[in-house]
């Protein structure tokens, strides 16, 4: 039905757009800004290039958004495999973007201190660029719990994509391993005192996964979108 492909063409999409800004936004500079554990470095490098940190905040906000179209796209695409599930799986990627969307508060918190030079006046450099490392934390933390939901998310996906019968079962047989990979990473992250020591190979259990199973599915639901003839 051309509903049903255009479904798969808003969704790929959105995946698509996922994708670049979360690795723009994360990888592409927070990553080279923040230097953990050195607040002066972090500040300097956040104010000398506040651009950067304002793209990467709005490439976050893009994040939200189209994880909130991808709840409702991705049920209308499941519901017929297993409608309550279909409907769980989309309230906990609602409930994730909603708590990452919280997350970002932190972000703007940090803007508002680099971008006003009163605070250091009042409080001081020294406590002003250790609070900035404090945001930067919360906000780090509250996305991890927010990928608790993710990942629970992925699972059921996973499982309906296994269960359907015109999504490739090895897109759904990667989502459900990237979702325990979630699960596992971000409950040890919690739990774990001394979690910097295997940080590697728990981000590895849902980076391989995890980025092999949903770019993959996009891929699949863009050339289903906008290539194949086929009806579903």
């Amino acid at each position: 039905m051309e509903s049903t492909k255009n479904i798969l063409k808003i969704t790929g999409i959105g995946y698509l757009i996922i994708f670049a800004a979360g690795f723009y936004s994360n990888f592409f500079v927070l990553e080279n800004l923040i230097v953990p554990g050195n607040a002066f470095a972090t500040f300097s490098n956040i104010s000398a290039n506040e651009i950067l940190f304002r793209y990467a905040i709005t490439g976050f906000t893009f994040m939200v958004i189209f994880d909130l179209l991808l709840a409702w796209t991705l049920y209308l695409l499941l519901k017929n495999v297993n409608k309550n599930l279909s409907l769980l799986s989309a309230w906990l990627r609602l409930v994730n973007a909603a708590i990452f969307g919280l997350a970002l508060f932190n972000l703007l918190n940090v803007l508002k201190i680099v971008n006003n030079s009163k605070y250091a006046e009042i409080i001081g450099d020294f406590y002003l660029q250790t609070q900035v490392l404090l945001y930067l934390d919360s906000f780090n933390h509250t996305w991890l719990i927010g990928l608790i939901f993710f990942g629970l998310h992925l699972i059921l996906l996973g499982y309906l994509i296994i269960k359907s019968d015109f999504i490739p079962r090895v897109i759904g047989v990667l989502l459900f391993i990237s979702g325990i990979g979630y699960l596992i990473d971000s409950i040890a992250y919690f739990i774990y005192t001394d979690y910097d020591s295997v940080k590697e190979v728990f981000q590895l259990i849902v980076i391989i996964p995890g980025v092999i199973g949903e770019f993959s599915f996009t891929i699949w639901l863009l050339i289903r979108g906008f290539l194949s003839k086929k009806n579903y």
